[in-house]
């Protein structure tokens, strides 16, 4: 049977993001960006030349819009090419994503990733409360889809932050909450995310343990990953188990 590896060991909850951790929707959410970037661009192309190029769905992705709120998302990339747009524009933007988004979505579930259930089955074996935590209103949807909103003790998404009105990451306001609702101080929480900003938000917050998630394994991603306040570098969750001894 499988157990907790060492650096999960006596910490009393364990928070994960959704897209990239729980499930292979980060793959759909920049899919979606690059659509409605790109749109955009050619609509309304910046004056340098260098800047219009179409959006990188791996690195744009990652530097300027994984782990924030859509509006922050699409603010940020569109400054990174010189563009300074109206709350407006960019709430226009950001609809275009979520429309595209929603498509597909409803085309077809997302699975969630076979190593991230094997440590959520080993934590309900140990007995650690599980929360999973996203800005985006739409991970109820994708955990059900996934079959696995029933390994979570609580889920805190983008509806319940804007009736919160909590912060985006990198503010660990998100995460705290989480911890909150399993009765868990942040000290002895660990936060396990695949996005810069959220494993900033995960330091920024005091949590116990920040585990950083590099799926694809990039060139100094994990570096960049570890700078931003990761304890802990992982390309699967599953290794985070370890094979334990038979009884």
């Amino acid at each position: 049977m499988t157990e907790l590896a060492a650096p999960l060991k006596g910490l009393r909850a364990v928070v994960l993001d959704t897209d990239g951790v729980i499930t292979d929707s980060a793959r759909v959410h920049a899919a979606a960006w690059k659509s409605a970037f790109d749109s955009f661009l050619r609509e309304h192309p910046p004056e340098d030349p260098d800047q219009r190029r179409p959006f990188d769905a791996d690195k744009d992705y990652l530097r300027y819009v994984d782990g924030m709120s859509r509006l922050d998302g699409a603010a940020s990339f569109l400054a990174s090419r010189g563009l300074r747009p109206t709350g407006t524009t960019v709430e226009s933007v950001a609809a275009r994503k979520e429309a595209i988004f929603v498509e597909r979505l409803r085309q077809g579930g997302i699975p969630a990733y076979p190593g991230t259930v094997r440590l959520l089955h080993a934590l309900i074996r140990e007995g650690v409360p599980r929360a999973a935590a996203s800005a985006s209103r739409h991970a109820p949807e994708l955990l059900e889809r996934a079959g696995v909103s029933d390994l979570f003790d609580t889920v805190v998404d983008g509806g319940e932050v804007a009736r919160l009105r909590l912060p985006g990451k990198p503010d660990p306001a998100l995460f705290l909450e989480a911890a909150r609702r399993l009765g868990s101080p942040p000290e002895h929480t660990a936060v396990v995310e695949d996005a810069l900003a959220g494993v900033e938000a995960g330091r920024r917050g005091g949590f116990g343990l920040v585990i950083g998630v590099d799926r694809a394994a990039h060139p100094g991603a994990g570096e960049r990953l570890r700078h931003h306040g990761a304890d802990v570098v992982v390309r699967d969750l599953g290794d985070l188990l370890v094979e334990g001894a038979l009884s």
